[in-house]
């Protein structure tokens, strides 16, 4: 692996922690996570059958609990709370109905090439008076995923995703793709809880901004 997933240590997370409590947050600032697949749909799998709908729900949670920490959390709902197959279009209805400020969709990628990881980021290629906030947030989380936890960058690409294209006209949106279950290096990284701690506080860091 070129660029070796860096170890995030405890102290790290404390004063990551201590800069998010002091930032001030939008009162009320409402944000849909998507939580990929789930129930049936098992997404991608990995090495040793780690399952993509597992490693997601494992980082979303991660990413209310850090958030109900803060003096100011930011209101946060899930598109689901468990191992549950929840359509794609449900997913899309309900941040229009909690007339969502922002949607983030969570994924974990997979290839035929064990070499291949990284990140990427995606925004709708459609129009939209979101369409800049969308890209921004998606310049700013990548970086943050480079920067401190050590992720390569794959870029941020412009797709026809339906998560996307049924909410870029309602709120800024973007789809992550945080990391390759089929690359041994980031499997393994996604099976220790406190790395995806690290990754959920990494996203979480830009929600607030």
């Amino acid at each position: 692996m070129k660029k070796v997933l860096k170890n995030v240590s405890f102290v790290f997370l404390l004063l990551k922690m201590c800069i998010i409590f002091g930032q001030e947050a939008s009162a009320q600032k409402r944000i849909i996570i998507d939580v990929g697949h789930g129930g049936k749909d098992s997404g991608a799998i990995g090495l040793n059958d780690i399952q993509e709908k597992d490693v997601v729900m494992s980082i979303a949670n991660e990413i209310l609990r850090l958030n109900n920490d803060l003096e100011k959390p930011l209101d946060i709902y899930l598109t689901r709370y468990s191992d549950t197959f929840i359509s794609l279009s449900d997913r899309t209805k309900l941040a229009k109905a909690l007339k969502a400020d922002l949607f983030v969709s969570l994924h974990c990628n997979h290839s035929d090439s064990p070499n291949a990881r990284g990140v990427e980021i995606y925004v709708a290629d459609a129009e939209s008076k979101y369409s800049d906030d969308s890209t921004w947030l998606a310049f700013q989380i990548q970086a943050a995923l480079n920067t401190e936890l050590g992720f390569e960058s794959r870029g941020v690409k412009f797709r026809n995703f339906q998560v996307l294209r049924e909410t870029v006209a309602y709120c800024p949106s973007v789809l992550l793709e945080l990391g390759f279950l089929s690359n041994w290096d980031e499997k393994k990284y996604f099976v220790k809880e406190e790395n995806n701690s690290n990754i959920a506080l990494a996203i979480l860091s830009q929600l607030l901004k």
